[in-house]
C-alpha cells in the first residue's frame, strides 16, 4: 500500500534519459515494465494511479516512480492532468482504445495542449482491426503471429511464458517507439501517437523465421528445425541429478567440441546437419548426459566455446559466477531482482526508489503554473 511516509530516493537520476518527463496511466504487464526501463534510464516517470490501489513501493515494475493517486472521472482531477502533460515528454498508456477519448485525455486533446509531446499507446490487438476492442492475453497475441505454434514440443504448443507478447513484442517496442519519437521530436518540434501492439511486434520478433521460410530452411511444425528443439546440438538435455543443461553447438567448430568433450567419437556423428539423422542422435545425447550431473556438466563446458549453459531457476540465476560478477542481479527492500540494462559507460542508470507525490505540486513544477 502506498506509504506517505516513505522516503525518496537519496540517488538523483544519471541515466541518458534524465531531465526527461514521462506521465504514465497506471497498468499492468507491459506498460509498467516499459516505464520501469525509462525509469531506471533517469527520466523522471509520474504515475497516476486510481484512489486506494494500494499498490505497494517495493515493485520492481513500479520501482523508481512518483506515484499519484486521483479519479480520473473527476474533471477537476483531469483538468489537473491536462496541465501536467502540458510539461510533459511523454504519456505512455495501456487501455483498450477509446478509454482515453472517452476520459477526456485522447491524443487530439492533449496534443493541442502539449503539440511535442509523445503519445505511447500499448495495446495488445492495436488501435484499429477487427480485434481491437477484445479482450485478450499474451497467449493470444503471439498465437496470430505464428509465434505461438513454432515454441514447444512437436505434441503441443508451450507458451513461453509471457515474454513474447507482453515484455518482448510489447513493452520494448514501445520503449523503442517512444524513443525514436523523442529524437524526432529534437528534429520536427512535432510530437505523435506510437501505436505500439503486442501483435505487431510479436510478429516483427519473427522476421528471422520468416526469412528462413522463404530461404527453405524451415519448416511448420515443432521439433522439425535447428532453433526448435529438432537438432540434437541445439535443445536441453536432463543430467543425472534432474537438472538440465542447454547446447546451442550450431557451427562446426563447437559440434567439434561437444564432440570432443562428451566422447562423442561414434561415426554417426558425422551427421550433424542432417536433419533424418536428429531423432536417433538426440535420443543418443539424452542418454550421454544422464550419465553425469549438471555440476560435473559444468566442470567439463562451462566455459568452452561448446555454447553450454547450465538451465538454472530463478534461485540459481543470481548466485551464478558470471552474473554475480557483471552484478545483473540486484537485492532492494530484501527482494532480488534484475538491476537496469542497458549499461551506459558514460550516464549509468540506477534505481531510484518510488515516492508518494501530490499533483498540484508537481504540475507547478513542471509548468510553473
Amino acid at each position: 500500500m502506498l506509504d506517505p511516509t516513505a522516503q525518496p530516493s537519496q540517488s538523483r537520476a544519471t541515466g541518458p534519459l534524465a531531465g526527461f518527463r514521462i506521465v504514465e496511466f497506471a497498468g499492468i504487464g507491459p506498460g509498467p515494465f516499459a516505464c520501469m526501463m525509462l525509469a531506471d534510464m533517469g527520466a523522471e516517470v509520474v504515475t497516476l494511479d486510481r484512489v486506494g490501489a494500494r499498490k505497494t513501493m517495493k515493485s520492481v515494475a513500479g520501482r523508481g516512480r512518483k506515484v499519484v493517486e486521483l479519479d480520473l472521472k473527476d474533471k477537476g482531477a483531469v483538468s489537473q492532468v491536462l496541465d501536467l502533460l502540458a510539461g510533459a515528454d511523454a504519456l505512455i498508456e495501456g487501455f483498450r482504445p477509446g478509454v482515453m477519448e472517452r476520459l477526456g485525455l485522447g491524443p487530439d486533446v492533449v496534443l493541442a495542449r502539449n503539440p511535442q509531446l509523445v503519445y505511447g499507446r500499448m495495446t495488445g490487438w492495436g488501435q484499429e482491426g477487427p480485434l481491437a476492442q477484445a479482450a485478450g492475453h499474451d497467449i493470444n497475441y503471439i498465437s496470430i503471429t505464428g509465434a505461438l505454434a513454432a515454441i514447444g514440443p512437436k505434441e503441443r504448443p508451450v507458451p513461453p511464458l509471457n515474454l513474447v507478447g507482453d515484455f518482448g513484442g510489447g513493452a520494448l517496442y514501445l520503449v523503442v517507439g517512444v524513443l525514436a519519437a523523442l529524437l524526432e521530436v529534437s528534429k520536427s518540434g512535432k510530437g505523435q501517437v506510437v501505436d505500439a501492439a503486442m501483435c505487431d511486434g510479436a510478429a516483427s520478433l519473427m522476421s528471422m523465421f520468416f526469412d528462413l521460410a522463404a530461404l527453405g530452411r524451415w519448416s511448420e511444425g515443432r521439433e522439425r528445425n535447428f532453433l526448435d528443439g529438432g537438432a540434437h546440438f541445439y535443445g536441453v538435455y536432463e543430467c543425472a541429478c534432474g537438472n538440465f543443461v542447454s547446447i546451442g553447438s550450431i557451427e562446426p567448430q563447437f559440434y567439434a567440441l561437444l564432440r570432443q568433450h562428451a566422447g562423442l567419437s561414434d561415426e554417426c556423428y558425422d551427421a550433424q546437419m542432417n536433419p533424418a539423422a536428429w531423432p536417433d542422435l538426440r535420443e543418443k545425447l539424452v542418454d550421454v548426459f544422464k550419465s553425469k550431473t549438471r555440476d560435473d556438466w559444468c566442470r567439463i563446458m562451462e566455459g568452452t566455446d561448446i555454447c553450454f549453459a547450465p538451465v538454472l531457476t530463478m534461485t540459481e540465476a543470481p548466485k551464478h559466477a558470471h552474473m554475480a560478477a557483471r552484478g545483473v542481479f540486484v537485492e532492494r527492500h530484501g527482494i532480488t531482482q534484475p538491476a537496469p540494462a542497458p549499461r551506459f559507460s558514460r550516464t549509468p542508470s540506477n534505481i531510484r526508489e518510488p515516492e508518494v507525490a501530490e499533483l498540484g505540486a508537481l504540475v507547478k513544477a513542471w509548468t510553473g503554473r
